[in-house]
């Protein structure tokens, strides 16, 4: 008979992945190599938006993270209505079900404490609080990892998200701007560490840019219309993004460069479709990547890039490629500084083309300095990376761990 310190720890994953956002997938699969090379005998699981991709692509059994299926579509109907707020119900018990199943709970990176999107906090940010209630009610370690957080303003959301920090057993942040975001919200942050966004810790591809003449310019798209104070005015927020960044792709086709337009997530093909009819040149193609290594290949083949998606930059910068940021928010802006590129940032919301074009010319100018730059950045992440793992096992793996909570016997 095997006893519980025989049994294997189990652990689950828990977020947005496999739902076409190639940033978020990018954290689980560094956080499962992590697993595979020091934990192998854990037993992993997901509950996740896209648990089919998740189980085909990293081979782990995955579940629905919501019930009702609509549940990111706009409810208008009474029948869509009900079923929300039945799957509001639902999911309370499915989620809690879930998490009495496992020892660990990791939520791997994301922007999951953040409203730098639009998000209604009935949504993500009810599920999240839901995994952590859970867990701190079932005695099940919940670490939010290497997650991105942001002042909000909605009273529901912030209370959510201030709950969910809360009831975490375990807390780290990609950047600092997270940390005194949570720390805003009345969390104690005293233990809480930061670290580089754990895309970092993904293998690189070897940088392939040729040599001689000006070659491809990767630009990274998104289907961006402000932040979730501004739905009032997103329609004209994002045509005034869509019009700079063509203008943008256009001047460079003037100038002879060839383009690779890039996206982070399945809804931005939709702005790579109207740059393409916008500027119908050879030069200007879409590469098609399903992944953050496939978007480093793209990557490292380029002279420079200018992306939005913080996960597009994050991959350009950590294959040393110069790297120009059309900035969405203070996150995009501290991970340039944190990569010695503060200068090259430009606003998302009042893309100037001139303007941009000045900048880029700029970055190209200084192109070997700001490699090697790069290089030195990011053997200091690698280090980095490698003391949130060892800090991660201290903290979800101690050897009393290994017996799991819920098969311990029950005092008399």
């Amino acid at each position: 008979m095997t006893s519980p310190a025989q049994l294997p720890v189990r652990v689950g994953v828990f977020g947005l992945l496999g739902s076409g956002n190639l940033g978020n997938d990018g954290s689980l699969e560094a956080v499962l190599a992590y697993l595979r090379a020091e934990h192998p005998e854990a037993a992993v699981d997901a509950l996740c938006g896209g648990p089919e991709i998740v189980t085909s692509r990293y081979g782990i059994p995955a579940t629905r993270l919501h019930w009702y299926r609509g549940e990111y579509r706009t409810a208008s109907r009474a029948g869509a209505i009900a079923g929300k707020g039945l799957g509001k119900l639902v999911d309370a018990a499915r989620t809690a079900a879930w998490v009495r199943r496992h020892d660990v709970v990791i939520v791997p990176g994301m922007g999951v404490l953040e409203a730098t999107l639009p998000l209604r906090p009935w949504g993500f940010p009810y599920s999240l609080f839901l995994l952590c209630a859970s867990g701190r009610l079932a005695g099940t370690r919940v670490a939010l990892v290497g997650v991105g957080a942001a002042p909000i303003t909605s009273r529901v959301t912030r209370a959510l998200v201030r709950w969910s920090a809360r009831l975490a057993t375990y807390r780290s942040y990609r950047d600092a701007l997270s940390r005194d975001a949570m720390r805003s919200l009345g969390v104690d942050t005293a233990r809480d560490e930061v670290y580089p966004d754990l895309a970092f810790a993904l293998p690189t591809p070897r940088a392939s840019a040729p040599p001689g003449p000006p070659g491809p310019v990767c630009v990274g798209v998104m289907d961006y219309h402000g932040s979730d104070d501004d739905r009032a005015r997103a329609e004209t927020i994002h045509r005034r993004y869509l019009d700079g960044t063509t203008r943008f792709v256009r001047a460079l086709v003037e100038d002879g460069r060839p383009v690779r337009l890039l996206i982070g997530d399945e809804v931005d093909r939709p702005v790579v479709a109207a740059i393409l009819d916008a500027v119908p040149s050879p030069l200007v193609t879409a590469a098609e990547t399903s992944s953050l290594s496939e978007l480093m290949a793209e990557m490292a083949a380029a002279d420079s890039v200018v992306a939005t998606r913080y996960h597009n930059l994050v991959c350009a910068l950590k294959v040393g490629t110069p790297t120009l940021a059309l900035s969405y928010a203070a996150k995009s802006d501290a991970l340039m500084d944190r990569m010695g590129l503060a200068a090259y940032c430009h606003p998302a919301r009042e893309v100037d083309a001139d303007r941009l074009l000045d900048q880029f010319r700029s970055l190209e100018r200084r192109s070997a300095r700001l490699r090697q730059t790069l290089v030195e950045r990011n053997l200091i992440a690698e280090r980095q990376l490698a003391r949130q793992f060892a800090d991660l096992t201290a903290a979800l793996f101690p050897a009393a761990a290994r017996i799991p909570v819920h098969a311990m016997p029950e005092e008399p």
